[in-house]
Order: structure tokens, then sequence, then C-alpha cells
């Protein structure tokens, strides 16, 4: 299964950055399932390469692609090309995040690919980033603050599409404002969290 999955993913050529932005109008302006499809098929590398770097035995490897690609396609319905982000970016959080999830809930054992009868946890499988190994009690106060210091309605919004992973239209229908207008929020409340996050992102380089 693996190997016919890697047999796909070399069958799928990089999109130039016409081509995407192509797609991305096709998806968004039209509704056009087929441009939503190829974002999803060319962004499968990604997927498999997160997939990879936790060294598992092939059963254990498809679920994570599985659970990466659901991310991946949970990263395309939420994705706003005009924020001016990349998307690699912007799904690889979502995508890992899935995989992370998965680990972590099911602790069970596994062989490793060596196929020796090695008692592994999937949990103790996650690998430490940088991210991961640094001081997260500081960075959780920091956001929380930061977002606690935005207007009302804008906190609003970053808690419901961030926190509780509602879609722009499930949030505006919670709050009985327009999508447009929740994506104005989201916009505002995202720069202005930039703004303030800035100082810390970069005293801890």
């Amino acid at each position: 299964m693996l190997e016919e999955y890697k047999s796909f993913l070399s069958t799928l050529t990089r999109l130039s950055r016409k081509e995407e932005e192509a797609l991305w109008k096709q998806y968004e302006e039209e509704g056009l399932l087929e441009a939503r499809q190829s974002i999803i098929e060319h962004y499968q590398p990604l997927v498999f390469r997160e997939a990879m770097k936790y060294g598992l035995q092939e059963a254990v490897t498809l679920d994570l692609i599985q659970e990466g690609t659901v991310g991946l396609m949970e990263s395309v319905e939420r994705f706003q090309p005009s924020l001016g982000v990349a998307f690699s970016l912007y799904a690889l959080h979502r995508v890992r995040g899935r995989m992370v999830d998965f680990l972590r809930k099911n602790g069970e054992e596994v062989l490793l690919e060596d196929g020796e009868e090695e008692k592994v946890f999937l949990s103790e499988a996650i690998p430490d980033t940088a991210f991961e190994s640094a001081d997260k009690s500081v960075l959780h106060v920091a956001v929380s603050h930061a977002v606690s210091r935005l207007p009302l309605r804008e906190q609003d919004v970053i808690r419901r599409v961030y926190l509780n992973e509602q879609t722009a239209a499930e949030t505006a229908d919670a709050m009985d404002v327009s999508t447009a207008y929740v994506y104005r929020l989201e916009k505002r409340g995202i720069r202005r969290l930039r703004g303030m996050l800035s100082k810390l992102i970069h005293d801890r380089k």
C-alpha cells in the first residue's frame, strides 16, 4: 500500500505559482470541486514527508497519511489566499496536528520497521522539535494575553476559528453577522496579534 502511494506521488508535478493561483480562484469564486481536488493531490507530498518523519511501521504510517490528508482537506476549506500566507505553511500546522493527535490517542504497541519485536508506544514516537521543546507555558500565556487585548469581536472570531475550529460560516451564524464581516475581523485580529507577538518571537530567536 505504501509503495502504491509513493508511486502515485511520483506522478505529481509541482504547481507553478500561477497554476496554483488559478486553482484557488476556480475553487473560491466558482466552487469548482476539481480545482479543490487538484490542490489536495498536489500537496500530498507534504503529508508524506511529515508522516515519514516518525519512522513507524507501514500500517501506522498509512494511518498517519490518512490523518494528515484529512488535515490537508480541512486546510483547503479554511485557507484564505488573500491573507498572503503560503498555503504550505498554513497546511503543515493542521497536518502535523492531526498526526500528533492520532499518535497521542492511540497509545498501542507497534513494531519497528526493522521487524524487531520491540514495544514502542505511539505517544513516544512524537519527535521533539525546537518549537515543542521551548517553554510552552510562556508562549501560551503570551498568546492568551495578546488575544485578550483584541477588541471583543475580534477576540470572539479568533477564539471560535482557531480554538474551537469553527468555519467562517459557523462563526458568522453564531455571531449573527455576514461571513465577509467574519473574514474582515479575522484579518484585523491576526494583524494585531502579529504586531503584539513580534517582539516575543524576535526575543526567542
